[in-house]
C-alpha cells in the first residue's frame, strides 16, 4: 500500500516535472524572432535561433517573423498635377526591425499590413499628385517611388518597421478615359498621316515641275543646236555648190539641168505645157546647151494635173 502511494506520488512528480520542464523551454527558428512576456510585461527581444529558456507559467512568447514581408495594396485612383486622372497599383516590401516597438504599436502583422496599407495609399496620393503624367509614367518614376519609399519608412519607424522597397506595378488611365485617349490618339495620327501625305503629293509634283521644265529647256537646247548644225549644213552646202558654180560654170549648169528634168519629167505625174524654143530644153537640141542662155534653168510654164 506504502509502495502504491510513493510510486503514484512519485510518477505526479515525474510527470510535473516533465510538464514544468516542457513549459520552461521553446525553440526559435532562423525565421523568427520571440518577445518574452513576463506577466503581459514585455522582455527584451530574443534574435538568436535556438533553444532557450523561460519562466514556465510566468513568461508567454510571442513570436515575430524577421523576413521581408510583402504589403499588396489594392488599386488606387490618383490624380496628377496636370489633372489626369491615373489608377496605380503598388506593392511594398517590409521589416520589422523592432519587435517590441512593433508589438507594443500594433502587436500583430495583420494590424501592421492594415496601417500600412493607408499609409502607403496617402504616401501615393501626396507623391503621385505632385507630378505630371509623363513623369509618372516614363520620365521620373524611379524617383518617385524612392521618395513614396522614404516617406513611408519615416512614419513607419514609429511602429518598429523598416520599409525595404516600394514598387508601382502599373500606371492606367480610368477605363472611361481610355477610349477617348485611343480615338484621340488615332485622330492625331491619321492627322500626321495624312499631312505627310500632302507634303509628298507637293514633293512630288515639285519634281515633277522641275524635270518637265528640265526636259523642256534640253529639248529647247537640242532644237537649237539642230537647228545651228542644219544651218552650219546648209551654208557649207551652198559654199560647196557656189565652189562647183566658180570652177566650172557649164557642168553645173547641165547638172542642174538634170535635176530639174528629173523631178520635172516624172512618169505618169505631170504633163508640161511649154514653148518649142523654151530654155527648160536646150539640152535636147544641143548637148552643149549652148543654143540658147546658159544661165541656170529654171521651170517655167503652168503645171497641169493628170487626166
Amino acid at each position: 500500500m506504502k509502495l502504491n502511494v510513493a510510486g503514484g506520488v512519485i510518477l505526479v512528480v515525474v510527470l510535473a516535472a516533465l510538464i514544468i520542464g516542457y513549459s520552461s523551454l521553446f525553440t526559435l527558428y532562423q525565421t523568427q524572432q520571440a518577445l518574452l512576456l513576463r506577466l503581459g510585461r514585455p522582455l527584451p527581444p530574443i534574435t538568436t535561433p535556438g533553444l532557450h529558456v523561460k519562466a514556465p507559467f510566468i513568461d508567454s512568447v510571442v513570436y515575430i517573423d524577421k523576413r521581408i514581408l510583402d504589403l499588396e495594396s489594392s488599386a488606387q485612383e490618383v490624380i496628377a498635377s496636370d489633372q489626369k486622372r491615373l489608377v496605380v497599383d503598388a506593392f511594398a516590401r517590409y521589416r520589422i526591425a523592432n519587435p517590441l516597438k512593433f508589438y507594443q504599436a500594433v502587436g500583430t502583422v495583420a494590424a501592421a499590413n492594415q496601417r500600412l496599407s493607408t499609409m502607403l495609399t496617402s504616401r501615393l496620393r501626396r507623391v503621385l499628385g505632385e507630378a505630371t503624367f509623363i513623369q509618372i509614367v516614363r520620365d521620373e518614376r524611379p524617383q518617385l517611388t524612392q521618395s513614396i519609399r522614404d516617406q513611408l519608412d519615416r512614419e513607419a519607424s514609429g511602429f518598429g518597421i523598416n520599409v525595404v522597397d516600394v514598387r508601382i506595378r502599373r500606371v492606367d488611365l480610368p477605363e472611361q478615359n481610355t477610349q477617348a485617349v485611343y480615338q484621340r490618339m488615332q485622330t492625331e495620327r491619321q492627322r500626321e498621316a495624312a499631312e505627310f501625305r500632302a507634303q509628298g503629293t507637293q514633293r512630288a509634283q515639285e519634281i515633277r515641275s522641275r524635270a518637265d521644265r528640265e526636259v523642256t529647256v534640253l529639248i529647247a537646247e537640242a532644237t537649237a543646236k539642230s537647228e545651228q548644225i542644219r544651218g552650219e549644213g546648209d551654208a557649207k552646202r551652198n559654199q560647196i555648190f557656189a565652189d562647183a558654180f566658180n570652177r566650172d560654170r557649164d557642168f553645173f549648169a547641165f547638172y542642174r539641168s538634170m535635176q530639174a528634168y528629173d523631178n520635172g519629167l516624172k512618169q505618169n505625174d505631170t504633163q508640161l505645157l511649154l514653148k518649142p524654143d523654151s530654155n527648160f530644153f536646150r539640152y535636147f537640141a544641143d548637148p552643149s546647151g549652148k543654143q540658147v542662155n546658159t544661165a541656170p534653168p529654171s521651170v517655167s510654164g503652168e503645171t497641169v494635173p493628170a487626166k
